[in-house]
């Protein structure tokens, strides 16, 4: 009896490992399990210009960055002085940064046009024009252009990602984020649709990837993430996920952005960027996209402020995000890498996070960055 007791759980042991080869001990081997988790971490630093003492630097040389996000403009210090000022100066300072990676480095900007521009005219850049100007011109071929110009400039200065276009359905003009700013094409989602469409193909054409925000949909707050808790429960509309659908459907998209916003509609708990519901049932489940997801900076106010980082990890892992901001800039903490992967690491080994949404993430992400080859 003792020996087919043995056998028995001999069996389901070795099911057990054939179900689910990637345990945490197993991911840690090869590329090693907080090098996989760096390369989920995209951090914002400080500085027109890097050297083999900065921090950053080291942070990606030692894998603990997969990605950086640059600024014009220091928030928290209130100063102009951050990582760009003219484009001699930003293509160095790229060129500084990928170097340091054993493998492509992520290196965004949000480079939407209009006010949300990072790269600006006064610099010695290209100027830009908002979405919304485009949208009200109603001729997606000029929304081409202008995106071709956007990605030509970006490839030249060797930024391979574009944290746009902006899909949000302009559905409050008076939005403090997204309406006022000039942010959206149209309060139309399948005019929204035809015009990022047209910014994804002119990004691609030059070598550049690009990213939809904010889902499941920004356009009909009244308040401000950045600044905290924004509840769109009863403003939301369905329609705001049309642009999305169009999308995939066609042209596919490089990667999705979340948004901070709470819609109790969709997750009576979590806001988007921690909820299981909205980006995993929703989002990869009945929408079926299996590309990378990046999360908006979680130091912005609706995350900061309402939850610490180890369950702001832990939510937005367990809901599927691949890529994790860290912008530094609202706040900023150069640790904040090291911190992340040691929590990270942590909720692995305690069995919160599965080691299999590591490597989930990680496939991801290199295949994103394979493109970049």
């Amino acid at each position: 009896m003792a020996g087919g007791i043995r056998k028995i759980l001999l069996f389901a042991l070795m099911a057990n490992l054939v179900a689910f080869p990637c345990s945490a001990g197993s991911l840690e081997k090869g590329s090693g399990l907080r090098e996989k988790i760096g390369q989920m971490l995209m951090v914002g630093f400080r500085g027109l210009d890097v050297d083999e003492d900065s921090w950053v630097v080291e942070d990606i040389r030692k894998g603990r960055i997969g990605g950086v996000i640059l600024y014009d403009y220091d928030v928290a210090r209130n100063s102009s002085r951050r990582n760009i000022e003219s484009p001699r100066q930003l293509k160095a300072l790229t060129s500084e940064l990928q170097a340091a990676s054993k493998r492509p480095l992520l290196i965004a900007v949000d480079q939407e046009g209009g006010q949300v521009a990072r790269l600006k005219e006064k610099n010695g850049f290209p100027s830009t024009v908002s979405q919304a100007w485009l949208g009200r011109q109603k001729d997606p071929d000029l929304t081409g252009t202008y995106a071709s110009k956007t990605a030509k400039t970006l490839a030249r200065m060797g930024i391979n990602i574009n944290l746009a276009p902006v899909v949000d359905v302009s559905l409050n003009p008076e939005n403090p984020v997204i309406g006022r700013l000039e942010r959206s094409f149209s309060s139309d989602p399948e005019l929204v649709a035809r015009h990022a469409k047209e910014v994804i193909a002119s990004h691609r054409e030059k070598g550049v990837l690009t990213a939809l925000k904010h889902f499941p949909g920004h356009g009909s707050s009244s308040r401000d993430t950045h600044q905290g808790f924004t509840d769109v429960t009863h403003t939301w509309s369905p329609k705001e996920l049309d642009p999305y659908r169009e999308i995939f459907a066609t042209v596919g998209a490089d990667m999705v952005m979340t948004a901070h916003v709470f819609n109790s509609r969709l997750d009576p708990e979590w806001p988007a960027t921690l909820s299981s519901r909205i980006l995993g049932d929703l989002l990869r489940g009945k929408m079926d996209y299996q590309g990378v997801i990046i999360s908006d900076d979680m130091q912005m106010g609706a995350i900061r402020k309402e939850y610490s980082v180890e369950t702001a990890l832990e939510r937005t892992i367990l809901a599927g995000t691949d890529i994790i901001v860290f912008g530094n800039n609202l706040v900023y903490e150069p640790g904040i890498a090291q911190k992340a992967i040691t929590i990270i690491t942590d909720l692995v080994h305690k069995g919160r996070i599965p080691a299999w949404r590591i490597n989930t993430s990680y496939e991801r992400i290199s295949q994103l960055k394979n493109k970049l080859d």
